[in-house]
């Protein structure tokens, strides 16, 4: 509407390096397996491109609808902090027959893994990156990243974890015979930069790209505007594809199913609404281990307006149990006068303890702990994508003296 889409200065598609995909999505086998987890309810949700949500995951596992699971290879994500019910996640990975983990440090969900396979840090490892996306000169740039070290111990990269695993497997043909270079080779064949010039020169190197604008107006071979990929070619405000699948063909605001309008009933007892924002110091859950960064924050916060917390008796800096129906948390107050009086702002992600500043860990299982997950209700999901509502539960908050029930003495390296 304001003619800035793919013009200079606005959100331009930028265009990309050619290379050769090496997903294996146009293998007789890919095109073989059965929609993902989630597909029939949710074609239009992140199934659509073969992505699974967790409590898709663990109603398989547990219940084997729509078909069983029952193994598990995860490299790198904590899904028991970063997704919501991890107490029924819990269960379900402990339900696997088998669950391979790779990950650099052991983390709540790690743990529950039959074999924890070391991973190498970046640091440690080679990679390859064509585009940087921020903008067409970035984009046009190749690097191939050396490592600095060499891995400790028995860690290796995820990349040689998973061609090993693949040759056992008997797959070794479609994984280059366990020669991980051949695919980068095969990767770049199209780009005009060979492997080993993108060694000798770690900064990388800029592959020449012609950056067209306004790419919708340019005609097709009969003289007609290319337009927008969408079915109908233009930009959709009115989307038939949403009505063709039961959704509304036009955005609308959907109350949201626990709030304090549609559940009033619930609102006597949980007054307030919770939502939560990701730290600045911390990347997810990761690097409360670490010194220089916890000292910062040593303990899990909560933020509420002064008058909610003087209401409640509670000061900046107590202990304080945040209370959903799903569930609770335990987490220090922290003040801040420009929420509005009915909001409270939690976050996610801790667990780890800091041994060089005797901070404690927090069990992720209980209420005393501090695991904002357990106050969400997984059952309320966007019907399109079918992500829990992590932002919108109903709340009380109260002062707790002993916030030491919840926290565990495991002390995490790194």
């Amino acid at each position: 509407m304001t003619g800035s889409f793919d013009v200079q200065g606005g959100n331009v598609l930028l265009p990309a390096v050619p290379s050769v995909s090496i997903t294996g999505d146009d293998l007789p086998a890919a095109k073989r397996m059965k929609p993902a987890l989630g597909f029939a309810e949710r074609p239009l949700g992140t199934a659509r491109w073969n992505m699974v949500s967790t409590p898709d995951f663990y109603r398989a596992v547990l219940e084997g609808v729509p078909y069983p699971v029952r193994g598990l290879i995860g490299f790198g994500s904590n899904l028991l902090l970063a997704q919501a019910d991890p107490v029924r996640g819990r269960t379900a990975l402990a339900a696997l027959d088998f669950y391979a983990h790779g990950d650099l440090f052991m983390n709540p969900t790690a743990a529950l893994a039959d074999i924890v396979l070391p991973i190498a840090s970046c640091f440690e490892r080679e990679a390859l990156k064509m585009g940087f996306e921020i903008s067409a000169q970035a984009q046009s740039l190749v690097q191939f990243r050396q490592a600095i070290v060499p891995p400790v111990g028995e860690a290796r990269s995820d990349t040689e974890f998973v061609f090993a695993l693949a040759e056992r497997l008997g797959l070794g043909e479609q994984f280059w015979r366990g020669d991980i270079d051949a695919g980068y080779r095969e990767q770049l064949s199209r780009s005009g930069v060979s492997l080993d010039e993108l060694r000798a020169k770690p900064k990388g190197i800029s592959v020449d790209l012609q950056c067209n604008y306004a790419k919708h107006a340019e005609n097709d071979a009969q003289g007609n505007p290319r337009g927008f990929l969408t079915p109908s070619c233009k930009i959709e405000l009115w989307s038939e594809v949403f009505l063709d699948h039961g959704y509304a063909a036009l955005p609308e605001f959907i109350e949201p199913r626990t709030s304090p309008i549609a559940r009033p009933d619930l609102a006597t007892q949980f007054p307030l609404v919770l939502t939560c924002a990701k730290p600045t110091l911390f990347c997810q859950t990761q690097h409360r281990a670490l010194p220089s960064l916890r000292k910062r924050a040593q303990y899990p916060e909560v933020e509420l307006h002064p008058d909610t917390a003087s209401a409640r008796g509670i000061a900046a800096g107590s202990w304080v149990a945040v209370e959903t129906p799903a569930g609770g948390m335990r987490a220090k107050a922290r003040l801040n006068d420009k929420l509005d009086p009915r909001v409270v702002v939690g976050e996610h992600g801790w667990w780890q303890s800091c041994q060089e500043l005797d901070a404690p860990g927090y069990d992720p299982f209980t209420a005393e702990g501090a695991n904002f997950n357990l106050t969400v209700d997984a059952t309320n999901r966007d019907p399109v994508s079918g992500t829990p509502g992590h932002r919108a539960n109903l709340c009380e908050v109260r002062c707790v003296e002993d916030a030491t029930i919840g926290q565990q003495a495991v002390v995490t390296p790194g």
